[in-house]
């Protein structure tokens, strides 16, 4: 009940939400002996899931963690990762999980920012404690898996409290459950803060928009880190009873990935467009059966129009695209499969993202906030329960990141008359040349029209005349045989002059980051490193 306030309305005496580890307490009860996840060789039930949590969560709690604690992981993809995490949710306590491609100094800083008091590490990093202690010397830091080192080690806890019960600790809608770190391409990560309440609400639009009608009966295959997009959809498998497949190892085996699919008669994977792309484009898409397959879930980044083609002429209509940061944990629009075609036409909306996400609003604005018409480009700002919290710790970016109670998401674009959402690229990513706003994204997607470009990103750089010029960096496709001027030329029919890239750079790859995305930043900073980038000075 709640109680009248003068207003007339009613003020709730309690906002109390589920636990995020009760999902796993349900599965045991109702699917005790079902596979919950399968790594290599080794299956777990969810009985004994449910069983090895609460034995870690014994075990942190004996060494001090508790609710409000920061648990920071760093770990590549295991069964522990994924136990640690409803272990530090059942904890009350903050799952802190890191991109384990980082260097040690990087993973320091994070345990830093985020205060953390303890620190899970897999067996790999035991060279980390030394920096880590430097930079959070009263933390406890544990071997997530294999030979103790530094405090402790997490097997040895779960073994000694094995049949342990442990209950969730009580938990109310805006407790922190989980430091979500962007990636930070624009400077150093910033910890977006996800709540217990807010993940409810994400878990179930991602399986009211993503993947509905999953069951038990279906079968998801973990292709990315667990510590960032692969986690989330995860919570959702587990959400259903539903079995995780692990790959065996931090390399992106394609063969293994397709085995494990024909096998497992796997129905959903979550991933990014570069490894759709890497899928689609071996020869074991010819070799196993993948015809399980119901939703390949793609994001963070839009995929280009010419891979789409290719991804569905492999797999069918399958492909499911969302748009969504960490800071609204993936829900900002969704393109579902059925709106996915391979072939152009009147009917096909080419190059959206989707629609607005169940219970999200997205609004056009303009740099003083002002909704912007259909059509018209400006920042996509969201509203809605997915939104996270704030920033940990940083009120500058707070400040930056809301205005009128809008997140600011620093993404351009547009939307078209029906609602649909067209992404024109990163704020940071548009140039001026000559006065006129150039986004990179639509010359791009002209370039890899051209059968012999793999792939493309185009940067801003400085330039006397014009303000800021156009250089393109492209990936020829193997076996094939294509230079600047045919490119130039191929582009030149396309688009209007004043958007043409005045030079065009063939490398053998893109510099990509840990989490696959290839940032403008880092495409910059290569064209610097081998001499290609704009020398004002003997302009």
């Amino acid at each position: 009940m709640g109680t009248e306030t003068p207003s007339g309305g009613v003020t709730p005496v309690s906002k109390r939400v589920p636990n995020l580890a009760h999902m796993l307490t349900r599965n045991a009860r109702r699917f005790p002996q079902r596979v919950g996840l399968s790594w290599g060789e080794r299956r777990w039930s969810w009985a004994e899931l449910e069983a090895r949590v609460s034995a870690m969560a014994a075990g942190l709690a004996a060494k001090g963690i508790g609710k409000g604690d920061r648990v920071l992981a760093h770990s590549k993809n295991c069964n522990e990762m994924f136990e640690a995490m409803f272990a530090v949710f059942r904890l009350g306590a903050v799952w802190v999980p890191t991109n384990f491609r980082l260097l040690s100094d990087e993973v320091a800083w994070l345990a830093g920012a985020a205060g953390a008091k303890a620190v899970l590490l897999h067996a790999d990093f035991e060279s980390f404690v030394a920096p880590i202690r430097g930079s959070v010397p009263d933390a406890a830091i544990g071997c997530l898996n294999g030979d103790a080192f530094g405090d402790f080690g997490v097997g040895a806890l779960v073994e000694a409290n094995l049949g342990a019960a442990f209950a969730d600790v009580r938990v109310e809608h805006d407790d922190p459950c989980w430091f979500f770190f962007t990636s930070g391409t624009t400077g150093r990560s910033k910890a977006s803060v996800l709540t217990h309440g807010q993940m409810a609400f994400v878990i179930t639009n991602h399986l009211c928009d993503l993947l509905p009608g999953i069951t038990e009966e279906d079968a998801s295959l973990v292709v990315a880190p667990l510590s960032h997009g692969a986690g989330v959809h995860q919570l959702n498998i587990v959400s259903r009873g539903a079995m995780t497949i692990l790959m065996p190892s931090e390399k992106f085996d394609i063969d293994e990935a397709y085995r494990l699919i024909e096998m497992h008669r796997v129905t959903n994977m979550f991933t990014v467009p570069t490894i759709v792309k890497l899928l689609v484009e071996h020869p074991a898409v010819d070799r196993y059966d993948h015809s399980t397959l119901r939703m390949v879930i793609y994001a963070g980044a839009p995929m280009y129009r010419e891979d789409q083609k290719i991804a569905l002429s492999k797999l069918g209509k399958v492909l499911v695209q969302y748009f969504g940061l960490g800071e609204v944990t993936g829900n900002i629009t969704v393109l579902p499969a059925a709106l996915h075609e391979a072939e152009d036409g009147p009917a096909v909306k080419l190059g959206t993202c989707g629609y607005e996400r169940t219970g999200m609003q997205i609004s056009i604005q303009d740099d003083a906030g002002r909704e912007l018409e259909p059509f018209e480009t400006g920042e996509i700002c969201v509203i809605g329960p997915a939104v996270f919290a704030g920033y940990y710790d940083n009120p500058e970016a707070n400040a930056k990141a809301f205005r009128d109670g809008w997140f600011r998401t620093g993404d351009l674009g547009h939307m078209d008359g029906e609602g649909f959402l067209y992404i024109t690229g990163r704020a940071s990513d548009m140039y001026i040349s000559g006065g006129s706003n150039i986004y990179p994204r639509e010359i791009e997607e002209k370039v890899l029209t051209h059968p012999a470009i793999a792939e493309c990103a185009i940067v801003g750089a400085p330039d006397p005349t014009w303000g800021e010029i156009g250089i393109a960096v492209c990936v020829r496709r193997e076996g094939m045989a294509v230079d600047e001027a045919e490119v130039a030329a191929f582009l030149a029919a396309k688009v209007p002059r004043y958007k043409m890239p005045k030079h065009f750079h063939f490398f053998e790859a893109l510099p990509r980051s840990g989490y696959g995305k290839v940032p403008k930043r880092m495409v910059s900073d290569e064209l610097k490193a081998r001499g290609l980038w704009p020398d004002l000075k003997k302009a």
